[in-house]
Order: C-alpha cells, then sequence, then structure tokens
C-alpha cells in the first residue's frame, strides 16, 4: 500500500471533537482495522484533539496530519504553543489525555522543536483479522 496523507484543520473549539474522531475513525477503517482498533483510534482523536485546544492558546486551529501507511495509521498534531512542554507543566486534563493515549496507541510521544509541540501517534493493525470494521 501507498503512503496516504490526509491533512485536517479545525478550529480549536469543542464543537469540533466529532470531525476529528469520525475522519479519523473512517480512515482506521479503510486500513481494515478492527471494530476495538477504531474505537482505540477514535479514542486517540478525541484526547489528541482535547490536549491539543489546551496547548493551542490564541492559536485559532488545530491541524491533524493522518498517515496512512503499510498497516499503520499515524497521526501528527500540531505544531502547538510550547505550553506542552515538561517545564510547563500540565493540567489535569493534559495529564489525562497523556495518559489514555498512552493506553490506547501503539507509539506516543511529543517532541519539542522550534519553540513549538508536536503530539506524534502510532496505531498498527492488528495480524488476527478478526472482527473487521
Amino acid at each position: 500500500m501507498s503512503k496516504d496523507r490526509v491533512t485536517l484543520v479545525v478550529p480549536a473549539r469543542s464543537e469540533y471533537a466529532r470531525t476529528v474522531r469520525m475522519t479519523a475513525a473512517e480512515l482506521a477503517a479503510r486500513l481494515g482495522m478492527s471494530y476495538d482498533e477504531v474505537d482505540d483510534v477514535r479514542m486517540a482523536a478525541e484526547e489528541a484533539f482535547v490536549y491539543a485546544c489546551e496547548c493551542a492558546g490564541d492559536q485559532p486551529d488545530v491541524t491533524f496530519a493522518f498517515i496512512l501507511d503499510d498497516g499503520e495509521l499515524r497521526v501528527e498534531v500540531g505544531p502547538l504553543p510550547e505550553c506542552c512542554t515538561p517545564e510547563g507543566g500540565h493540567t489535569t486534563s493534559g495529564s489525562y489525555a497523556e495518559f489514555i493515549l498512552q493506553s490506547v496507541c501503539d507509539e506516543f510521544a511529543i517532541s519539542h522543536e522550534a519553540g513549538a509541540c508536536t503530539l506524534r501517534l502510532c496505531r498498527r493493525v492488528s495480524s488476527s483479522g478478526d472482527d473487521v470494521a
């Protein structure tokens, strides 16, 4: 499968959480993920959106880049202002979002560069092929 990239730019407001969730779920289903995997991707997208909105500050939009590549869905969220650095501390909801993202993703990281951070998530298609969405 070739690498496909879908970019979604949404206002950093709660009413756009569903747009992000539905886009992520559709792309996960396109990869052949199971219902449980699609549900994990949907949850990860929502938590990443909540986290990004907290870190957006005065930035009006949040950018999601979905990369479909050989049985995995990678999501890059940002760039976001530097509020998510370890030095900047986290709100309770930001820490909760990180916990959820670490639980439902195969990989989760926050990269920091040039005064901004980017959330990086990855969810892979399981090899079982059971219960495909």
